[in-house]
């Protein structure tokens, strides 16, 4: 069993933003598989449960995703080994995917959530690039916040489609 955890903030708000393209991508991931949504306050979570997959969307906003996280590997009693995270990645070029186990935050706040909870840095992380030439001039914590430009708009769907099928072989 797989536990994959999209890191975003809930709420209109933050719908289409670059900090939530861990819940873009889970929820993308969701529809193609079929499986249902529900909120589940046990697990501080919205989840969507397969056969051997488990997906979840933190209730707890970006830099409070660990305690989403614990709660979900300790109901399902998983592993951080099983642990899955998907998230927005400042320092990678918009579209760029870059896996890593057993690293660091790097400053990312919800990574680093995540880490203080579970007390190791031994799960796997999905990091999604969202930098442009604005991000280059733009304070990072603002620049996370923006909505995605009509470009990137328009070439996320094959992105998000390409990082799910990679993250289908990896549940295998």
């Amino acid at each position: 069993m797989k536990l994959i955890v999209g890191l975003g903030n809930p709420g209109k708000k933050y719908e289409n933003t670059r900090h939530n393209i861990g819940f873009a991508v889970v929820g993308a991931l969701a529809d193609k598989l079929g499986l249902a949504w529900r909120e589940s306050a046990r697990m501080k979570s919205t989840v969507a449960k397969g056969a051997d997959l488990i997906l979840a969307k933190p209730a707890t906003y970006m830099n409070n995703s660990g305690f989403a996280a614990a709660a979900l590997l300790k109901y399902y009693k998983l592993e951080p080994a099983d642990l899955i995270v998907v998230h927005d990645e400042f320092d990678l070029p918009f579209g760029k995917l870059k896996i890593s186990t057993d690293s660091r935050s790097a400053g990312h706040n919800g990574v680093q959530s995540i880490i203080d909870q579970l007390g190791t840095k031994k799960f796997c992380r999905y990091r999604f690039g969202i930098k442009n030439d604005l991000g280059s001039s733009r304070q990072a914590e603002k620049f996370v916040l923006d909505k995605f430009t009509a470009d990137e708009t328009k070439a996320l769907p094959g992105i998000i489609d390409a990082l799910i099928d990679d993250l289908l072989k990896s549940g295998e």
